[in-house]
């Protein structure tokens, strides 16, 4: 299995980002974002809108993405990680051939400093993070604005 890199350096074609946005948009389960919100973190990341970007790893098989991560950069550390695991996703057939398992230990392989995600509370990807030495430190909460 090989996990291609995107970052500001090796740059996302907007065919790549397009497949990407569709691809964690239909297999990020029933916790997924919007597809523009989705978009938005890899442009941020491949550094195509402002921002101190971040990475994109991708798994292929024959061509078809099996296997996904974003990863968004912050610019900050102590109080906050430096990257934040944006979204994982792996395609139904493949999730028990290890591959979230590897996109994880990559992304933590990869990514300088700390690294936090934000799961929903019931979420069963979860126990993935907790076997990967992620703990729960904090409970997030929103004041959304229509």
């Amino acid at each position: 299995m090989t996990i291609k890199t995107f970052d500001a350096f090796s740059r996302l074609s907007i065919i790549d980002i397009n497949r990407i946005t569709n691809f964690l948009y239909r297999y990020s389960g029933e916790f997924r974002d919007t597809k523009s919100a989705i978009r938005k973190s890899i442009m941020y990341a491949a550094k195509e809108i402002p921002g101190l970007g971040g990475y994109v790893f991708v798994v292929e098989k024959n061509n078809e993405i099996v296997g996904a991560t974003v990863v968004n950069r912050t610019g900050m550390n102590e109080y906050i990680p430096e990257n934040i695991l944006v979204y994982i996703a792996v395609k139904e057939e493949y999730r028990e051939n290890g591959i979230g398992s590897e996109l994880i230990k990559y992304t933590k392989k990869y990514c300088d400093g700390d690294i936090s995600i934000h799961i929903n509370k019931d979420n069963p990807v979860i126990k993935l993070f907790e076997k990967q030495g992620f703990e729960t430190k904090n409970i997030e909460m929103r004041l959304v604005r229509d």
